[in-house]
């Protein structure tokens, strides 16, 4: 079985997932926040989205908020956060 049968088509960001994405690139091991500027919480969709195409990955558990992802940027993700 071809393993790249598996793997979602290759895509460019949104703009929201590039913005969150690009806040990775100039962290120690391209941790990527939970929050936005703002404060905010970061949407459960932009990270799940963002796992599934492989630009991001579970980093560790955070034991206050296990429903929380905290990830890190893949080297995927580093190039779809420099695109365009």
């Amino acid at each position: 079985m071809d393993k790249d049968a598996d793997t979602p088509p290759a895509r460019s960001p949104t703009a929201t997932q590039r913005r969150w994405l690009e806040r990775g690139l100039d962290q120690p091991g391209g941790k990527l926040p939970l929050f936005d500027g703002n404060g905010r919480r970061i949407a459960d969709n932009t990270v799940r989205s963002c796992l599934e195409r492989g630009w991001v990955e579970p980093w560790f558990a955070n034991p206050l908020k296990p429903d929380w992802l905290v990830c890190r940027l893949t080297e995927a993700g580093r190039k779809a956060a420099g695109e365009g």
